[in-house]
């Protein structure tokens, strides 16, 4: 039997049978392993994507599984190979795609969110999207490839360089991991976080970390950068808050590289960014060649993938699962095993 969960809205999760669609010709059906539940997901429960998503929703984009059927035309995966997704499906036809930039394509759909996603027994996706990922790679690690792109892909962007001081604004799953991979390219980070339990976490992964209602989180930058200021800041925490402190914090022609998505558009200090020539650089999803990086990092073992991973529960928990991370708390990252 299949199943799926459905969001039906007003904060309504359904789980029932649900019938798998057939490949069409040049996509592949998946079997899914894991789910990771995002930020995204919890918007989506909340309400806030209503005027966009088609109910009812199967969400779920942070997945990992194994080819089930093909479609025609399909010859480069064999049912059983194990994979993750990248997922994009862009138009190639507007000037972003034209540009080589279809993952911000201007008619972008998201899967799981214009289309139906992984939170379901059999996922049906174009082949395109598919990422192998090798037998060292376990199927719970491997539904951690998508968040860890992000970070990849932030990191690139901002061409973080060994040395580099960096400060993360935000210590959630994203924000870690974007910690986890500028450490990895040798930058020398801070991560900033006012909740409790992810501030001890940082601290366990080896991060300086700084809950900023309790120290001077400029103090202690200044101090470790000899006054100088932050080469790079990445702003996670989707906050005023944060938007306010990353311009102070970062030295003369510093880089703020902006990760989350704002509710509302912030205010910024653009007489800082005149006085010191900061540079600003927005970061959105991934390119393939992030995913490529993701699953070779993943599966060097390089990264304590195991200490982000705060729970593993069924599919049918899922309700509960959004109630939980709305309460904060001692969560990090919820995966579903489907």
């Amino acid at each position: 039997m299949a199943i799926a969960a459905f969001y039906e809205g007003e904060r309504r999760i359904r789980q029932g049978e649900c019938e798998p669609r057939p490949p069409a010709a040049d996509e592949v059906q998946l079997r899914v392993s894991h789910c990771g539940i995002c930020g995204t997901d919890l918007h989506i429960f909340h309400g806030a994507m209503d005027a966009r998503v088609q109910m009812p929703l199967v969400m779920g984009h942070e997945m990992s599984g194994t080819v089930h059927t093909l479609g025609a035309g399909v010859d480069e995966f064999a049912p059983g190979d194990r994979v993750v997704v990248m997922p994009l499906a862009a138009c190639y036809n507007c000037p972003a795609c034209a540009a080589g930039h279809s993952h911000i394509c201007h008619n972008l759909d998201f899967l799981g969110i214009d289309t139906p996603g992984a939170f379901q027994s059999y996922w049906t996706v174009p082949a395109n999207t598919l990422h192998r990922v090798p037998a060292s790679l376990s199927l719970q690690h491997g539904a951690l490839i998508e968040p860890l792109a992000v970070a990849c892909h932030d990191v690139r962007l901002a061409n973080v360089q060994a040395g580099d001081q960096v400060v993360v604004l935000g210590g959630g799953p994203i924000g870690m991991l974007v910690a986890l991979v500028a450490q990895q390219a040798g930058a020398d980070v801070i991560v900033s976080e006012i909740n409790p339990y992810r501030v001890d976490l940082a601290r366990q992964l080896g991060f300086e970390a700084i809950n900023p209602r309790e120290a001077d989180l400029l103090a202690a930058v200044l101090r470790r950068t000899g006054g100088a200021g932050a080469d790079i800041v990445f702003e996670v925490s989707g906050s005023q808050a944060g938007a306010d402190v990353m311009t102070e914090l970062l030295r003369t022609r510093g880089l703020a590289v902006v990760v989350a998505i704002f509710a509302q558009p912030p205010k910024l200090d653009l007489f800082r960014f005149f006085w010191r020539e900061l540079r600003l650089q927005g970061v959105r999803v991934y390119e393939s060649q992030d995913f490529a990086t993701a699953i070779d990092l993943a599966a060097s073992g390089a990264l304590p993938l195991d200490e982000l991973i705060t729970d593993i529960r069924p599919l049918n928990a899922l309700q509960s699962v959004f109630q939980d991370m709305e309460k904060g708390g001692r969560v990090m990252k919820i995966l579903l095993e489907v």
